[in-house]
Order: C-alpha cells, then structure tokens, then sequence
C-alpha cells in the first residue's frame, strides 16, 4: 500500500519542481468544459493553445470553464498551466508533491485545495490513493489529477444534460460536487472493510489460526490510514467557515456554505464509522486471544485431570515395583488381578467425582 507520508519533505529547492507519485505510464491529457444556464462546450482532448484561447475570451467571462488535467509527470505541461491560469509556484510543486497532506489555502481571489482520493485497491488488502488537487479562481476550476478515472463521469452527465442545477451555479459549485464525490470514495471504501471486518468478527470466534489475527491487525492499519487521510480534510472543511465569517473571501457564494457544510458533516459521520469499526476489530482481536486462552485453559485442564487420575495409580505401581523379599502381597496367588481391579476402581471413582464436581 502506497502510504501518505505526512511528515516526510522534499529535499529539493524552492523552485524546482519534481512529481513525486507513482503514476507516470499514461499521458499527461486534458479536457475543457465550457458552460452556463443555456450551452455548453466540451473538449476532449483540448490542447495549451486553446486552453489560453478559452481562458483569455472577454466574449465568455460569465461562463463556468472547467478544464481537468489526468497525469502530473509531465513537470514542464504542469509548469506552463500554472503559469496560464496564475499559480503561484509554490503551489505547482504543491500539487507535484503528492506526499503533501490534505489542505485549504486562500490566497486573494484563488482558492486552493488538494485531497487524497481513496478506493479499494485490486488486492483486497491494500488501499488506492490518488492525490487530487483543485485551483478556484474567477469563473475557472483547474483540477489536476494523477491518471485518468471515472470519479467525475457522473457530473460531467448532469453538465452536458443540464441535470440538477449545476449549470445554473457557478464554479464553487462545481468544486462541491467533485468533492463530494471524492468522499464518496471514502464511504465505497469503507463500506468494503466492513464487510471484511464482519467476516473476521465470525471468524476469531471459530478459527484459531494464526493468519486471522494477522487478517485483523492489517484492517486496523489501514483504516487507521482512513482517518489519517479523513481528519484533514475535515479540517480543511471547517476553515471553510471562516471565510464565510470574515466576508473578504468572495469566491464562494454565501448561499453555498451550505453544501460545503454537509461534506464537514459527512466527515465527521465517516470518521464515527471508522472508530466504530476499529472499536469492532478490536473486540475480534480481544475475542481470539480470549478463545486461544479460553482453548488453551480447557488443553490444560484435560491434561490436569488425567494427571491426577493416574498419580494415585502411579504411586501403587511404584510401591509394588520395589526391590524388597518381605513384601506379603508378592506371595499372593491373586495379588497381580487385585492389585490391578483395585487401581481400576480407585480411577473410576476419580472420575466420577470429578464428573459430579463437572470439572470436565
């Protein structure tokens, strides 16, 4: 699993840029819409040109322009976007250092946000991470993606079908639903480790394979690695807040704090499960231990009763094992058969005590 490292910094220079993910295979594409209420234009496969043709157009300056870029190893392309819609640098290597942690910064009329996109992975033990980044400015939303996904296929249908009231908003709008289906992600991830977390709370009460316990602990890594990824992004929507207090941020309408409210809210909800669901992992693993003890107590019990039966049995072997002439009951025709019926009436007598004391 490719682990956010929240505290590890790049060791490289202010102004130089380096991606620093994993995703390099596919090219570097991206796609421009265009929309209000009435129209809309979409570009597939959009290029820099027409990219600064649209953003520059003084005839479209009410429009919503959305343009998404899928792959960050093509540093230059990154560089020379950042440079067309006014980035400033330290937030290009922002958004090429996917080490970063999930955060929300404002800076005069652009607003700036990057998230760790979550989904279960093609082995069921590990996790997907993707690093998402987002530049509101104007009437523009850049979002940069790692590689290409179908995280935003669904909005893009409301757009081109006028579905919903997308298109009678503007871009901070725009920005609300693809964050929230990016939490949509968590929730789909989620919803994955608790089925599996069911399955191992049935399991530690009936398996005593070591593989179980290692099954348990290696859930509880990774949502651990769940609320690491959720908490600041939970705060990062709380800051959302004060913008709307102080009234200097006037990207986001005031009548859209609401929905920006209700993804605050859907964090704090997912961050519930994860305790819930963690607290229920911890009961299976206090369950197997209490099971191996429990299992290990009833081994140790068996083996005690048999003890104790056979010590009394012992004892009479030994003493009539001894090397001494002066033994009356060596010279017994029956002594061997009495010797032996007494030993097995004393054990059945043992037993049966210990059946009535229900020791076993």
């Amino acid at each position: 699993m490719r682990k956010v490292k929240y505290r590890k910094v790049r060791k490289v220079q202010p102004n130089y840029y380096e991606y620093t993910g994993v995703h390099t295979s596919e090219p570097v594409g991206m796609q421009l819409f265009v929309y209000n209420e009435k129209r809309f234009e979409e570009y597939a496969k959009v290029t820099l040109n027409k990219v600064e043709k649209e953003l520059n157009d003084k005839l479209q300056e009410e429009d919503v322009k959305w343009l998404n870029i899928h792959g960050l190893h093509d540093v230059g392309l990154i560089q020379k976007i950042g440079e067309l819609v006014g980035i400033q640098n330290f937030l290009v290597g922002d958004i090429l250092n996917t080490q970063r942690r999930t955060k929300l910064e404002e800076l005069d009329d652009m607003l700036f946000f990057n998230i760790k996109s979550i989904l279960p992975g093609e082995d069921l033990d590990n996790i997907s991470v993707e690093q998402i980044s987002f530049i509101l400015k104007g009437n523009m939303l850049v979002s940069f993606q790692e590689k290409r996904s179908d995280f935003f296929t669904h909005i893009r249908e409301r757009i081109r079908t006028a579905t919903g009231i997308v298109r009678k908003k503007k871009n901070d709008y725009l920005l609300y639903l693809m964050l929230d289906a990016i939490i949509e992600n968590f929730y789909i991830t989620i919803e994955n480790y608790e089925d599996r977390i069911e399955a191992l709370m049935i399991e530690s009460k009936t398996n005593y394979r070591q593989d179980v316990l290692i099954r348990i602990e290696k859930n509880r890594e990774n949502l651990n690695f769940l609320k690491r990824s959720i908490i600041p992004l939970r705060d990062a929507l709380y800051s959302l807040k004060s913008f709307q207090d102080d009234d200097q941020y006037d990207g986001i309408e005031q009548s859209n704090y609401t929905f920006f409210a209700r993804l605050h809210q859907k964090c704090l909800e997912l961050l519930e499960q994860i305790d819930y669901d963690t607290n229920s992992l911890d009961s299976a693993s206090h369950f197997y231990f209490s099971a191996q003890s429990q299992r290990m107590n009833e081994i140790m019990k068996v083996l005690t009763v048999v003890s104790v039966i056979f010590m009394p049995l012992t004892f009479i072997v030994g003493v009539y094992g001894m090397n001494f002439e002066n033994m009356p009951e060596l010279k017994t025709d029956n002594g061997y058969f009495a010797v032996l019926g007494i030993m097995a009436i004393l054990a059945i007598l043992m037993v049966t005590y210990f059946k009535r004391k229900k020791w076993f």
